[in-house]
């Protein structure tokens, strides 16, 4: 079977994580999810530490901005297939 991974950049989102991570989760249950954080200076990741142990982290040096951000992210990923998804982003059964 072909692993998956779910790829959400981030830069100090930590409400809208709060918001819309949970779908991601819990409608992912195939994939890894990893949360790319581009150096936020906001609580977004011990919040997701602590709210989604599950979830893996990919701490950015720095804020790359959105193509680098997910660039520098991919390097990480050993999954065969990957979806990049915004952190605005609410999915729903069935999306992957």
């Amino acid at each position: 079977m072909k692993k998956i991974a779910v790829v959400i950049l981030n830069w100090n989102g930590r409400k809208l994580l709060e918001e819309f991570l949970p779908s991601i989760v819990r409608f992912s249950p195939e994939a890894t999810i990893y949360v790319a954080d581009n150096a936020s200076s906001d609580d977004s990741v011990s919040f997701i530490k602590n709210t989604f142990p599950t979830v893996k982290i990919i701490q950015n040096t720095d804020n790359f901005g959105f193509a680098k951000g997910y660039n520098q992210a991919l390097r990480f990923i050993e999954e065969d297939y990957y979806a990049l998804v915004n952190s605005d982003i609410e999915v729903t059964e069935n999306w992957l």
